[in-house]
């Protein structure tokens, strides 16, 4: 009877268990079959086994800089919660440098790369850029136009909230780029999602902003919005991706701060898939962009855009993960501009800012304002005064409007940072140059969509009753 070699086998062999086995006694049974002995047919299983796991580095081997000064108590806490995670993140064992921004702020678990950090590593790290992909800001100006004109038609043309747009409302990509996500296996089944959500901006701090350059007094749109969908469900494939790496070669690595290896064929497939849904972002804000223009039959003087939620690959080969930072590096793709856009709040001006690839902020700058505090603990400070109270004290001199009909305090201006500071700090740590404004007429923010969702009221009545 031909000997059978099982996973009890390679167990006691001193093989660390894990799916590989399945491959592993493919092999060392094949050998035994051809007659080959027990110790050779060991030898082909062990073939398949991963490298050893591979530990955290000790806490402080890779020290990060810090462009952040703690102005008040809330600020001290925030400062001393972001320092803590990226500690952590530091860790993780293919990391090479770090960096918070003023606007940093936790987000996540402890460990996890906060909202204003930058992570430099020798892999991709899709926890990194986070399931917001390509989150990123646009500007388009319309000579001669008037800001009410404007902001009334970007109302008509734009959609926030969730899902996409409604089937005969809906916008079809080129078919260029339908056909870059056709050819990808990790895009594929991801079309129809690339075309509901076309034109769409989706809910939380997005927006669509419009205001007059400080220098010349024109009429500008500036949007704010990812990825969508499309960029969500990429981000749960290279997470999936990524976790599989982790459990194999580094199981002590925090499940956020997994990576995927780069110049392999899933890093090469999850690095494309990850150039589309840039492409598919851009021409998102674009076609929102043309849509008012070709209302208004208005002429679009000029235009540039930038990312804040992505990662870039560098002439050093290494992946600069920005998670809300904007890209301060010459050449940081290959439709840069020399200027970059920094939001602060709906009442605070745009900045337009020139980059300085400081090398203590590894070539980023703030992406906004940022917050001290969460939407529920903003939202807890502002008890004892209604909705439309703190709307009316917050929204002085702008026209801000919320997609859905009702106020979300958690964006009104009190809820983010202090922008004097934020600006302070720019140009303290000599991250960017502000070189110019977007003066705020007013803003479309989505708001509380989901205060009259029907699943809501279903609770709601169940209270009541």
């Amino acid at each position: 009877m031909t000997e059978i070699l099982s996973g009890q086998d390679l167990i006691d062999a001193g093989m660390r268990q894990g799916k590989w086995f399945g491959k592993a006694l493919a092999a060392g049974n094949a050998v035994l079959e051809s007659g080959g002995s027990f110790a050779n047919a060991l030898e082909a299983a062990r073939q398949f086994e991963p490298p050893p796991a591979t530990p955290l580095r000790p806490t402080g081997t890779v020290p990060f800089h810090i462009n952040i000064d703690a102005e008040n108590e809330l600020e001290q806490a925030n400062v001393a919660a972001v320092t803590r995670s990226m500690t952590e993140l530091m860790r993780t064992p293919v990391v090479r440098a770090g960096a918070v921004m003023p606007d940093a702020c936790p987000a996540g678990p402890m460990g996890t790369i906060p909202v204003g950090g930058i992570a430099v590593s020798e892999a991709i790290h899709p926890g990194m850029h986070s399931a917001d992909i390509c989150c990123s800001m646009a500007i388009s100006v319309y000579p001669g136009v008037a800001p009410q004109a404007l902001l009334d038609t970007v109302q008509a043309v734009t959609h926030f909230g969730p899902g996409g747009r409604p089937r005969g409302q809906q916008f079809r990509p080129e078919p260029a780029l339908m056909e870059r996500f056709a050819t990808n296996a990790l895009l594929a089944d991801i079309t129809s999602a690339a075309i509901e959500h076309f034109g769409t901006q989706g809910d939380g701090n997005h927006f669509a902003f419009v205001g007059t350059i400080k220098s010349t007094g024109e009429t500008a749109l500036v949007t704010h919005h990812g990825s969508r969908s499309p960029g969500a469900r990429l981000y749960g494939k290279g997470m999936k991706i990524a976790n599989a790496v982790r459990m194999m070669t580094s199981p002590e690595t925090h499940r956020d701060n997994a990576w995927i290896p780069a110049d392999t064929e899933e890093g090469d497939r999850y690095w494309e898939a990850l150039q589309t849904i840039r492409a598919w972002t851009k021409a998102n804000h674009m076609l929102i962009h043309d849509a008012a223009a070709e209302r208004l039959s208005a002429k679009v003087a000029d235009r540039f855009w930038n990312e804040h939620n992505f990662v870039f690959r560098r002439s050093d080969g290494l992946f600069y993960h920005g998670k809300g930072a904007t890209p301060a590096f010459t050449g940081w793709a290959d439709d840069a501009t020399d200027l970059t856009l920094i939001p602060l709040n709906m009442a605070e001006p745009v900045l337009i800012v020139r980059g300085k690839d400081a090398p203590h902020g590894l070539g980023f700058s703030p992406h906004g304002a940022g917050r001290n505090f969460s939407r529920s603990q903003h939202k807890r400070l502002q008890a004892g005064r209604t909705d439309a109270e703190i709307f009316a004290a917050e929204t002085q001199g702008i026209d801000a409007r919320f997609f859905s009909g009702v106020t979300d305090i958690s964006e009104l201006p009190s809820a983010y940072k202090n922008a004097a500071s934020v600006r302070r700090q720019i140009e303290h740590y000599g991250l960017a140059e502000i070189v110019d404004e977007v003066i705020p007429y007013g803003c479309i923010m989505a708001g509380d969509w989901a205060a009259n969702a029907p699943w809501r009221k279903k609770k709601q009545a169940r209270a009541s009753a």
